[in-house]
């Protein structure tokens, strides 16, 4: 049996680089990789949960989720 050490490390990807980046840069990489927003928002009164709404959202760029546009291909008659 192995001893327990603790929860495998995990790792992060990184959004931008060590060096100094623009809020430009920040934006122009996260559209290219994609996020995802989750929130849930609980409306109570008493302690007595009224309305419950879960919101999601995915924040990438459009060539990411629109299909390939075939106009720019000559076609032939």
């Amino acid at each position: 049996m192995r001893p327990s050490t603790g929860p495998p490390a995990r790792t992060v990807a990184r959004i931008i680089d060590q060096s100094e980046s623009s809020l430009l840069d920040v934006i122009d990489n996260l559209l290219n990789q994609g996020v995802v927003l989750n929130a849930d928002l609980i409306l109570a009164l008493a302690n007595v949960d009224l309305v419950f709404i879960r919101l999601s959202a995915l924040l990438c760029a459009a060539d990411r989720l629109l299909p390939p546009d075939d106009r720019s291909t000559p076609q032939s008659s």
